[in-house]
């Protein structure tokens, strides 16, 4: 599955490529990618037909064009989606799902949304130019400038389920991902299943820098890509799977202190982490049940 970087690249790609042009033409050619608009395959496409995109936004791994009426075209890559950018007589994809023909595009493209699996998926989002409201209850990203980091940290150390899962957790933060969780947390030295209660606020702090850290440089490179699916708009792979520390390590050798990585299974997902470096979080004591006063007898003493 994509994550934030490569989203924010395809943003990126979207903003420089279809940024004023109009929509001339939609092609609906499997109705699945669709399912989420109610007005159907050809409500879908009446919707976005003679509408200009302008601008293209994101929140977490969702990703919005802003059209001329106040309405937005949401798009989610889900785990095989790409939004790609092509010249009209370029051959069908295999996995061709969504077409839209545009007018005024960079060298007279056409925007295609491709995806094999069919998780992913568009919309047009009613009134959703600003922020469309299927996703208003998503949480800012690390990169987001309006990100407010002493909330972030408030609300982790109020909580006592472990930080990873408080890393993806969609209405806490959003756009860190599984592989970016792991080098994060490696580079913090902080296993992921410590508790967020027992974290100092500095911890949090320099695991939010982390982050951060790990996704900009993410982002120069064009994003991790294990999987062959994922492209960016022009058809270009990510290349930062190859500066990971943790994640897909498992045996190899920890790069700080050479003890070998180790996976464990995480939200039907894998964690990869060093044993050394994050050692694992010590189970709280049970605090013991009171016993109420009894005589010998067994039954209980009067008030």
């Amino acid at each position: 599955m994509p994550e934030l970087p490569e989203v924010e690249v395809v943003r990126a790609g979207l903003e420089r490529h279809v940024l004023g042009a109009r929509i001339t033409r939609v092609d609906v050619l499997h109705e699945r990618p669709v399912r989420r608009d109610l007005r159907g395959p050809a409500g879908f496409a009446e919707a976005l037909v003679g509408r200009r995109f302008v601008g293209a936004r994101r929140r977490g791994k969702y990703l919005w064009l802003p059209l001329d009426d106040g309405d937005a075209l949401l798009a989610h890559l889900g785990m095989s989606g790409q939004l790609l950018v092509q010249p009209p007589g370029a051959p069908a994809e295999r996995h061709l799902r969504v077409r839209i023909a545009l007018d005024g595009a960079a060298e007279d493209r056409e925007l295609r949304f491709v995806d094999q699996r069919m998780f992913g998926g568009l919309s047009v989002s009613t009134g959703g130019a600003e922020l469309p409201p299927e996703i208003a209850h998503i949480a800012r990203d690390p990169l987001d400038e309006e990100f407010d980091d002493d909330e972030f940290v408030r609300r982790v150390r109020r909580r006592s389920s472990g930080i990873k899962r408080q890393l993806l957790d969609q209405n806490l933060v959003s756009g860190v991902g599984n592989i970016y969780a792991d080098e994060a947390l490696w580079r913090a030295r902080i296993h992921g299943e410590r508790p967020g209660d027992r974290l100092g606020a500095a911890q949090v702090r320099d695991l939010l820098g982390h982050a951060r850290d790990v996704m900009t440089e993410a982002l120069g490179q064009g994003g991790t890509s294990f999987d062959a699916l994922y492209v960016n708009v022009n058809g270009e792979s990510g290349y930062f799977d190859r500066s990971l520390h943790a994640y897909g390590r498992e045996g190899e050798p920890c790069e700080r202190c050479g003890t070998p990585m180790r996976r464990v299974a995480f939200m039907n997902r894998s964690s990869y982490f060093c044993p050394v470096c994050q050692p694992a979080p010590r189970r709280r004591r049970a605090r013991p049940t009171p016993v109420a006063d009894t005589p010998v007898g067994g039954m209980p003493l009067p008030d």
